[in-house]
């Protein structure tokens, strides 16, 4: 006669696993394009962080300062939740930094631009990049190219001049950089002008922009004197843009001293040249046109969702390298946007690879992912993402969850492996469970109410070479399916 209590099978305790630990189960693909180097003369990362380190120095003291001196939520930084410095605060920290409260403003602006410092409403806090700084040469050039990014934010525009013209001139100006990257030298500010100017041209040609001419107002005496001609081939006279008035002169020297004010390039004698940060960065930009042009595995036209399912049989970096394509050919907010709405899906697969991919966006996707913590289906995910985004390392990140969280994660995980993975694998990924006994993880699986927790208990037991733990897990399962206990 056998027992009906399931005996005490004992699990090895092992850390828990990520969901991207199924799909390199089934791998197979390899990246085949090699890591880009830089131009030659290019100075090392180390060399190229302490040059970006040295720039946003003041920023970073700025950003330190609200760390240590504004308490634990950094009340009171700001004064109507667009991230601007609460004049208070500004002059306190002008008190005790030695600055005046115009030179705080302008850094804490710049460590906003750079990712120092992050604004929710009227609270800020420190963002990753400052915890990283001293010890993250990446986490500083990446907080200084964010920077080059927003120069045009960094550096007040002409109040003269034609919000159109400045946007063209904003759009327009990555043509000039890379002509300046590919100069390797000084470049005369008049051959940027004629290059700006023509740039410009292609781009209202691009838009096939045709004036809007009014309808002419109903006249009282009908349609006949309506229709008279003005005279022999008289033509509607076009309507003129504005931004076509505009000339791009001082709107390229103000373009110019933005870039300079963030340490992009220098100018003298006419000339503007980059500085080797401005250089690296502009070829880093060029790098990821041409990762997008080149996407690994095809999928850069895809939607999220497939681009995710054609991601599923690559190794790690050949489906990062496809993520940074994909990404590198849309706006960021978009991209995040349609990441997480395929991680809301059924497949759980596709839910770990939308994390995966969130990785590669890194900081600018915090907001959404901050967010997408409240819907219990994320919640797993986001928390580990914030928080290896914080500064905790990958391995440890997932003790950031409740025991209820790290269970809900094991089922999503099981599933993810159940339905796309092999029956050795789910047996291994039985060891991942925090609890440590067989009965005491399928207790607490039962409580935790997955979708998915019948369909994951019975591939278990399908799968498990005891047959003793298997009818345990099919019991488990039936009484999940029935409401019984």
């Amino acid at each position: 006669m056998t027992s009906r209590t399931p005996r005490d099978f004992r699990l090895r305790l092992v850390r828990p696993r990520p969901l991207a630990a199924a799909p390199r189960a089934v791998a197979q693909g390899r990246s085949r394009r090699p890591a880009p180097r830089p131009p030659e003369g290019t100075p090392p990362p180390a060399e190229l962080a302490g040059m970006a380190r040295a720039r946003l120095a003041d920023a970073a003291r700025v950003a330190r300062w609200a760390d240590t001196s504004l308490g634990p939520r950094r009340d009171g930084a700001t004064s109507d939740g667009t991230g601007t410095l609460h004049d208070a605060t500004a002059e306190r920290a002008a008190a005790d930094l030695g600055l005046t409260a115009a030179q705080v403003r302008a850094d804490w602006d710049t460590a906003r631009l750079a990712g120092l410092v992050e604004v929710h409403g009227d609270i800020a806090r420190p963002g990753w990049r400052l915890r990283a700084w001293n010890r993250d040469d990446s986490a500083v050039l990446r907080g200084w190219v964010a920077l080059f990014d927003a120069w045009s934010l960094a550096y007040p525009e002409p109040a003269d001049r034609e919000h159109a013209a400045v946007a063209e001139v904003v759009s327009a100006m990555p043509q000039v950089l890379s002509f300046l990257q590919l100069s390797a030298g000084p470049v005369p500010v008049e051959q940027l002008l004629d290059l700006l100017e023509q740039r410009v041209t292609e781009l209202r040609t691009e838009r096939c922009e045709i004036a809007y001419v009014p309808p002419a107002a109903p006249h009282p005496y009908g349609e006949k004197l309506r229709a008279t001609p003005a005279g022999p081939g008289t033509a509607p006279a076009p309507v003129q843009d504005p931004a076509e008035d505009t000339e791009l002169a001082p709107l390229l020297d103000w373009a110019l001293d933005a870039l300079a004010n963030v340490g992009a390039l220098t100018r003298a004698d006419g000339h503007a040249t980059l500085t080797p940060l401005g250089s690296w960065a502009v070829w880093v930009k060029l790098e990821q046109i041409c990762v997008a042009a080149q996407s690994p595995a095809g999928n850069i036209e895809q939607n999220a969702e497939d681009m995710l399912r054609g991601c599923a049989g690559l190794r790690p970096n050949a489906a990062r390298a496809e993520y940074r394509a994909w990404l590198a050919a849309r706006p960021v907010g978009s991209a995040v946007t349609e990441l997480l709405d395929a991680a809301r899906g059924e497949d759980a697969l596709l839910r770990g690879l939308a994390f995966e991919a969130l990785r590669v966006v890194g900081a600018p996707a915090e907001p959404d992912v901050r967010a997408a913590a409240e819907e219990t289906t994320l919640r797993p995910y986001a928390l580990i993402w914030l928080a290896e985004q914080e500064g905790a390392d990958p391995e440890d990140a997932h003790e950031v969850l409740t025991r209820e969280e790290a269970t809900w994660l094991w089922v999503d995980t099981a599933a993810a492996v159940a339905d796309h993975g092999e029956a050795p694998l789910l047996v291994r990924h039985l060891e991942s469970a925090v609890q440590a006994t067989v009965p005491a993880l399928l207790d607490e699986v039962r409580a935790v109410g997955h979708p998915r927790t019948v369909q994951v208990l019975v591939a278990l037991a399908a799968a498990h070479p005891d047959p003793a733990l298997a009818k345990a897990v099919r019991r488990a399962a039936f009484q999940v399916h029935t409401g019984g206990s």
